[in-house]
């Protein structure tokens, strides 16, 4: 167990950034689900916001800023093609 009190807060901060970094990274994976589900007229209206998402996950080193690119490209492609 950590003896500094900078130790003890370092722990406790990094579980709050572990759950949150999970939420966020769960719902973004289900949305992604919802948008490849939706029709063509609700798919583009959920597009931007799942690209928002990624974009934030990507920017705090959430996933990797290759694969929200890789995500957004195949996603893009889908959407234009429904």
């Amino acid at each position: 167990m950590a003896n500094h009190k900078s130790a003890l807060k370092r722990i406790r901060s990094n579980e709050t950034r572990r759950l949150r970094n999970r939420y966020q990274h769960k719902t973004t994976r289900n949305a992604i689900k919802k948008l490849r589900e939706a029709d063509k007229k609700e798919a583009e209206t959920l597009f931007p916001t799942v690209i928002s998402m990624l974009d934030k996950l990507a920017k705090n080193n959430v996933i990797h800023k290759n694969k929200a690119a890789n995500l957004k490209s195949q996603l893009a492609k889908y959407v234009a093609a429904l």
